[in-house]
């Protein structure tokens, strides 16, 4: 099935004629300029068609996201935002709507929010039937709205309750034959900007003798570098130390090594990016963790943020011995 997105003519991006600000409670006689109001995206749709990675994607793009959040408080979390001096800029709520008082609270806080000139837009997940019972029979959990029935009366029964949220929608994504990865790549498309989404790494020094770490995603290995650990003045030390940072690096091959894989990294992170991916975990190992892995961690993390990653530098089993 073609996958279907679209966006409604009624374009809430420009609120400003006669609308009022969000109050922030404080006094107008204060002299202070008004409250930023923050840029909301309401996620909603059905369920098994995606919200959950609609959020995560936003959140990997800066958004503050709130899950499950009652449509009656969605005004105060606005309010909240406007009142943070900036800090929270934009915010996404994921809602689902399981009753007529639910869906009648969220109407009634979309009125709310055009009349106080919120720019808000609501994201509607959509999905075939049957991928949707392939999903749920894939993780052999029940429809939330099945009750003693079917999944499909379940689905039917959503269906009904979300029709006038869905056709009210700014952007409808039809998840039916997309991946986790193109979804998120239409996610990033609206709302992603222009900039390039941000890639996080997280460099892992480790010994080999305590175990591989579950979460790597690349594992490098030092251990063709000459070990630090047979000299006796610099067995004591660590690879946070000069001394043993400049042996490591003085041995053949070191630089050479750093440099390419640096390069090679280059590559991947540009192919993590297209395929929706935010965070890698780069695991470098040697015997035990101490002095070749941690020298060359520490040199590929300042590599890395140098090319615009934001890196997080961990030292697994540094100090275990």
């Amino acid at each position: 099935m073609t996958d279907h997105e679209h966006e409604h003519g009624h374009d809430r991006t420009d609120r400003t004629d006669g609308a009022a600000d969000v109050s922030t409670g404080t006094s107008t006689e204060s002299g202070d300029s008004a409250a930023a109001i923050p840029e909301l995206v309401i996620i909603s749709g059905m369920s098994g068609a995606g919200r959950s990675t609609a959020a995560k994607c936003l959140e990997d793009l800066g958004w503050f996201v709130v899950d499950n959040l009652p449509p009656a408080l969605i005004p105060t979390m606005v309010e909240l935002g406007a009142r943070s001096q900036g800090n929270v800029a934009r915010i996404a709520v994921v809602v689902d709507v399981r009753g007529r008082r639910f869906f009648d609270n969220l109407r009634e806080s979309l009125a709310d929010l055009d009349a106080k000139g919120v720019t808000r837009r609501v994201v509607f997940l959509e999905s075939s039937d049957d991928a949707l019972v392939r999903r749920f029979e894939s993780v052999r959990r029940p429809h939330p709205l099945q009750g003693d029935g079917r999944i499909v009366d379940g689905i039917a029964a959503e269906r009904d309750l979300l029709r006038e949220l869905r056709g009210d929608a700014d952007l409808v994504i039809d998840t039916s034959s997309l991946n986790v990865h193109e979804l998120r790549a239409k996610m990033d498309a609206q709302f992603a900007g222009d900039e390039e989404p941000e890639l996080r790494a997280t460099v892992m020094s480790f010994g080999f003798k305590y175990g591989l770490p579950v979460d790597a995603d690349l594992v490098v290995d030092c251990r063709f570098l000459p070990n630090p650990h047979w000299v006796p003045e610099l067995r004591p030390f660590t690879g946070l130390n000069e001394e043993v940072s400049s042996y490591v690096f003085d041995q053949p091959g070191a630089k050479e090594f750093l440099n390419q894989y640096t390069e090679l990294l280059q590559l991947v992170a540009a192919g993590y990016r297209r395929e929706g991916k935010r965070y890698v975990t780069i695991a470098v190992g040697c015997t035990g963790g101490k002095h070749r892995s941690v020298a060359m961690s520490e040199k590929l993390a300042a590599r890395l943020a140098t090319e615009g990653i934001e890196t997080v530098l961990v030292h697994r089993d540094m100090g275990r011995e």
